[in-house]
């Protein structure tokens, strides 16, 4: 049997602009805010149909949502996007199997959502739930209730055809609480860090059994610890939110999902049950190895935020569970994590709306768990918002190269360029890296590793221009960064959209780095870290097919002997 895993569609409505019918009807968000996210907004109406249409196409009829089904919650976004996986579930006899995600909903009462949409003269207007919030620089306002992301008790409900419920057919079906699936069964409390504040919350976790012989764990990896301080339990501000928590928070506040995935995964293997778990958090490093070349690099970003802890790794793997998906990160990874005889295997799975586009096929059988990774490069209607796009662009004098893309994914490929220009370097790279970046190539890099004399980013200038040598010295160094978080992201996807040339040419530059040596914090030091990283990602992952076996948790790759897969250990 196979089932396929799909993880954050972000699903939005691109013919219904919340609150109000504006003009033809459109609601597209403005490029702006689309090339300062990580991910697209307008491309998942096309693609989330694009996804499932190839599911169908290969007669795969149970599918696994990693959560972030939804754009960000909003009640009418929710109602879209629920409508169309019943719509494929009705034609096509598609069952759907989710687990909420951080954009699905927040706490029990939720949050408002406020968003920026274009209007046909380049202009946009802000649609929000929130009567506070200020036009902006936004033509006109208008306050919605439409916008309103919902929390646990209106968002699970409408989310309940997947799993969320027991149904008529199921063979098995219970939560940490037992099986009773009402939500008020399946409250717990939740405690300040001071010890001050308790909140009862919801946890929607659930087991089903939808065939013979499959369990499918759904953990809710959503933690919504309430801040210090008697705070109004109505407020987003008095949640810490989930976003940067993950399984970090999971352990400290749901110490009773780890005692009830020991459980599932005991009584699993005593009846002989496949167990596939997920949540829409990574359970283990997704860096997988180069978090302190990272840290180093690039000091306290948002992949750091959310990394989980070995702790929380080797916990989990003592559960037994052997397999679990994630989202989230908008990756593609494979790690496994080992302590003693318990190991884990995680599996990131990337999104349509982020680079690279792309999904996973599981063949579940025998003793080995073989995983496909479909990319999804065209997409019928990816083009939709290219008209708007230029209006914007133009009225706002600011480029739109973007509209170029040739498919979805080119399109996704250049957009993570614009996340790089917009909001990596800006944001998350130190100030005198990220100023040095537009100033150096690809030759520069090579002539820094050659000088053994330790640099400071002030003494880059005296050497910028000096190696001319080579093919692609003059590659601009953002195009070198550009293809580095292709990499991060995509992994052995990335090399579809990377020039096999550049790749080389980076390994020469890799090793170069290696040969030498500098004092932490150099200038030289810290490109080397950055190459190293690069090729760390390029090398050390299994192809798109691999396969787990299940007694050992091996990873061997279907199409290029000689990858591992990285691995961690309990001691890391």
């Amino acid at each position: 049997m196979k089932i396929a895993v799909i993880a954050d569609p972000h699903f939005h409505d691109i013919n219904h602009r919340q609150g109000v019918g504006v003009g033809d009807g459109v609601a597209i968000r403005t490029l702006a805010d689309t090339a300062a996210s990580t991910r697209v907004f307008n491309e998942s109406y096309h693609a989330t149909r694009a996804l499932l249409d190839d599911i169908v196409r290969r007669g795969i009829s149970l599918v696994v949502v990693a959560g972030d089904l939804t754009d960000d919650g909003q009640q009418s976004t929710m109602v879209a996007a629920t409508a169309l996986l019943d719509d494929y579930s009705r034609r096509f006899g598609l069952r759907f199997v989710a687990t909420p995600g951080n954009h699905d909903l927040y706490a029990i009462r939720g949050r408002h959502q406020s968003k920026r949409f274009l209007n046909a003269d380049g202009s946009h207007t802000l649609v929000t739930s929130d009567p506070a919030m200020g036009q902006g620089d936004s033509v006109e306002r208008i306050v919605s209730d439409e916008m309103y992301c919902g929390g646990y008790g209106t968002a699970i409900p409408a989310l309940g055809a997947f799993g969320f419920f027991r149904r008529d057919g199921d063979l098995h079906w219970e939560c940490p609480f037992g099986t009773d699936d009402r939500l008020e069964a399946r409250t717990f409390e939740i405690v300040s860090a001071d010890g001050q504040t308790v909140r009862r919350m919801i946890d929607a976790s659930f087991l089903v059994e939808p065939v013979e012989g499959l369990w499918l764990l759904s953990i809710d990896a959503n933690v919504f610890e309430p801040r210090n301080g008697d705070l109004d339990p109505k407020l987003e501000k008095s949640y810490l939110d989930s976003t940067d928590a993950g399984w970090n928070s999971m352990l400290r506040n749901k110490g009773f999902v780890f005692d009830w995935m020991a459980d599932v995964a005991a009584r699993a293997k005593a009846s002989g049950k496949r167990l596939i778990a997920f949540s829409h958090y990574p359970i283990i490093d997704p860096l997988n190895g180069t978090s302190t070349d990272e840290a180093k690099l690039l000091n306290d970003t948002s992949f750091l935020r959310r990394t989980p802890n070995p702790e929380v790794s080797r916990v989990a793997a003592a559960t037994g569970i052997k397999i679990h998906f994630s989202g989230h990160l908008h990756i593609n990874d494979t790690a496994v994590f080992r302590d003693g005889d318990d190991f884990l295997v995680n599996i990131a799975v990337p999104s349509m709306v982020g680079f690279p586009p792309a999904y996973k096929i599981v063949d579940i059988g025998g003793a080995r768990l073989d995983v496909e990774t479909v990319t999804i490069a065209d997409v019928p209607g990816y083009d939709a918002a290219f008209p708007y796009y230029r209006i914007e662009a133009a009225r706002d004098g600011v480029s739109a190269a973007v509209t170029e893309a040739a498919s979805h994914a080119d399109f996704l490929s250049r957009h993570l360029a614009e996340m790089v220009r917009h909001r990596y370097l800006p944001k998350e790279w130190p100030q005198d890296l990220a100023r040095l970046v537009p100033q150096l190539s690809l030759g520069d890099l090579n002539a820094f590793a050659a000088t053994s004399r330790p640099l400071t980013v002030e003494d880059a200038g005296v050497i910028i221009g000096r190696e001319q040598n080579g093919a692609l010295a003059a590659l601009p160094f953002f195009e070198v960064v550009v293809d580095w978080y292709r990499l991060r992201k995509g992994r052995e996807i990335a090399l579809d959209f990377i020039d096999a040339n550049r790749i080389a040419a980076y390994r020469q530059t890799a090793q170069r780095y290696a040969a030498g040596s500098w004092p932490r914090g150099s200038l030289q030091d810290r490109l080397g870290s950055f190459m190293r990283m690069m090729m760390d990602w390029h090398d050390s992952q299994p192809s798109r097919d691999f396969s787990i076996d299940l007694a050992t948790g091996e990873v061997s790759s279907g199409n290029h002997l000689g990858r591992t897969v990285r691995r961690q250990t309990g001691a890391a």
